[in-house]
């Protein structure tokens, strides 16, 4: 039985100099700005990107008005960056939309994950009119997933049914922890002998490679959430390659791990903005969505209708919602106030589904509404998406490279005491699921990745929303405290979740100060900028 899905959590590893490269390399002098950082293999650093108007099997979906010249291409890269000489490659897919002048830099965009595909994305940057004068925008698929060369968990972790994580009887949690056991390991075993590959240290490598194949002599950057730190990774390796730096809603880069990285914040981040927008929000539009006057009405009525989910589980399309889905609901609406109304009308239809005295033409309504909001919010590139839209390889690399970078230290009874110590502190919105950590099932664990403290590094420039669900400003400040040279612009008032070129309410303040860095290297000091405020619903 298909379910509904959501990932949450958001992501290292070095090595200094390659080992064992074929003799023939590229000129380290090329042109004037001596365009190669590292030995690199002729036979790849000599590769012509085929760029051609991207085809409709080419992309997830069709661009946007504005972008429909998108074009598309691939390249090839060592499997393995220390061992190139074995002759095995993969294959990147890229695409870009082109200046609207001559093109003289190029600025490489992602959108985290980690791990997800990233061409489509670019489109996000399509009204950034300075910048694109005469920069390209750059897209990638990183190695492992989208049109890259993919590793897969095999549809297994999909097919596993959840649990109640608020049940913390022995045998529900034994049975928790058994699933995600079950799911680490099909996702090692289908993804092989490339699993072990699929990590940041890979990929900033093959993007080194990107670099060099358009010709640039340094790149620019927007990387938002899991892309702050592959950015973060990308400028301490190759400090001599960066040109202007954003950071978007970051991840603390600084940390030797994922699991310090994102994963100690996250809970609290999830619980303030839900109780400090969304539950506020949805009280002062009761006469829209009846779901309480107050907060703590509204509240009330979440756990009302989660209660009888558990008694329940609401069943439609073929998919079947559980307790932990339906908090991923609230979860997956908190990320961007654009998303609010899908999480209030997605709650009010799953209410409809629970009443045992709704008819059939009310129930096939809310069945209609729900499929309607997964397809709308399908169309909303940055954060988590609803499984049936995403590819198996997405989540297979999502946790792969959480796994790969850095130690994940920890057992079946520290992440039970873990996520127990969420439930005691309050964080009821994503705490009792925080035992979820498939990296304590990996067969090997993740090395120290590089140290990441920006010396060496031109400066970079960090945004950062005060109440950001998903990157929570704890691990921010210390990426900007880790990291030296950084500046870091807090919007204050405001909880999304990547807020550079946003839409449909765009901070215009925010960007006008982004693209004079990016279009004409204007770097600001830290400060402090007002957010937008929360919109009202389309039905208010």
């Amino acid at each position: 039985m298909k379910r509904i899905r959501y990932a949450v959590a958001i992501p290292a590893i070095a090595g200094t100099v390659l080992a064992g490269l074929t003799p023939a390399f590229a000129d380290p002098t090329e042109g004037a700005g001596a365009l190669t950082s590292t030995p690199v293999p002729s036979r790849y650093a000599s590769q012509q990107l085929n760029w051609h108007l991207c085809a409709a099997d080419e992309l997830p979906s069709a661009p946007p008005p504005g972008a429909e010249n998108m074009e598309c291409a691939t390249y090839v890269t060592p499997r393995d960056w220390y061992r190139p000489e074995e002759g095995r490659d993969l294959t990147i897919a890229v695409n870009r939309l082109p200046s609207s002048g001559p093109a003289t830099e190029s600025v490489f965009v992602n959108p985290g994950g980690p791990g997800a595909e990233g061409r489509s994305f670019i489109s996000r940057l399509r009204n950034q009119k300075r910048v694109r004068v005469n920069q390209e925008i750059i897209g990638f698929d990183p190695r492992g997933t989208g049109m890259s060369t993919k590793i897969s968990c095999g549809g297994v972790p999909a097919s596993i049914p959840n649990v109640d994580s608020r049940d913390r009887s022995p045998a529900n949690l034994r049975r928790a922890l058994d699933n995600q056991q079950r799911a680490a390991e099909a996702c090692q075993q289908y993804s092989g002998d490339l699993g072990p590959l699929i990590n940041t240290d890979q990929t900033t490598r093959d993007l080194d490679l990107l670099r060099l194949l358009l010709k640039r002599s340094k790149i620019n950057w927007v990387g938002y959430s899991g892309g702050t730190w592959l950015g973060a990774h990308y400028a301490q390796r190759f400090p001599q390659r960066v040109g202007r730096f954003v950071l978007d809603s970051a991840v603390d880069f600084t940390a030797a791990s994922w699991r310090e990285a994102m994963f100690r914040h996250q809970a609290l981040g999830f619980e303030r903005r839900w109780r400090q927008d969304f539950l506020p929000w949805l009280a002062k539009y009761d006469n829209v969505y009846h779901l309480g006057a107050t907060a703590k009405e509204a509240l009330q009525t979440f756990e009302d209708i989660r209660a009888a989910v558990a008694v329940r589980p609401v069943e439609y399309g073929g998919m079947k919602i559980t307790p932990d889905d339906f908090d991923s609901f609230a979860v997956t609406g908190v990320y961007n106030k654009n998303r609010f109304h899908w999480a209030a009308t997605s709650l009010v239809n799953i209410r409809e589904l629970t009443r045992q005295n709704a008819t059939s033409e009310q129930k096939d309504a809310a069945v209609r509404q729900l499929k309607q909001a997964e397809q709308n919010l399908a169309a909303d590139q940055l954060g988590p998406r609803p499984a049936a839209v995403i590819d198996d390889s997405y989540q297979a690399s999502f946790w792969t490279i959480q796994c790969n970078d850095g130690p994940w230290p920890g057992d079946r009874e520290s992440v039970v005491a873990e996520s127990q110590r969420y439930i005691d502190n309050g964080l009821m919105l994503l705490g009792p699921s925080r035992h979820y950590q498939a990296c304590v099932f990996w067969n090997k664990q993740g090395t120290p990745t590089q140290v990441v403290n920006g010396r060496g590094v031109p400066p970079v420039l960090m945004i950062q929303s005060e109440k950001d669900p998903a990157t929570p400003i704890e691990g921010a400040r210390l990426a900007h405290a880790g990291f030296e040279g950084s500046r870091m612009i807090t919007v204050s008032g405001e909880g999304d979740h990547g807020l550079y070129a946003a839409a449909p309410a765009p901070n215009k303040r925010l960007d006008d100060i982004v693209d004079s860095y990016l279009a004409d290297g204007v770097l600001p000091q830290d400060q402090t900028i007002p957010g937008v405020p929360l919109l009202a619903p389309p039905a208010a």
